[in-house]
């Protein structure tokens, strides 16, 4: 049952970096669009704007 936890996690994980970081150019961001991809769990929890941003690059709004 962990494992199947952990899969799930790194699922998601991967999930939001590659959504992210293909519907980047529709944020208000510029440049490190890597590093901005890898933390998107942290940023999405602590920053307002981050979290914003990130739905525009999920929905393409």
């Amino acid at each position: 049952m962990p494992t199947l936890i952990g899969f799930l996690l790194l699922g998601t994980y991967v999930f939001g970096v590659v959504k992210f970081l293909m519907g980047f150019r529709r944020t208000d961001f510029e440049g490190n669009q890597i590093g901005l991809a890898l933390m998107w769990p942290v940023l999405f929890v602590m920053n307002g704007n981050y979290r914003r941003n990130f739905f525009k690059a999920l929905k393409g709004s």
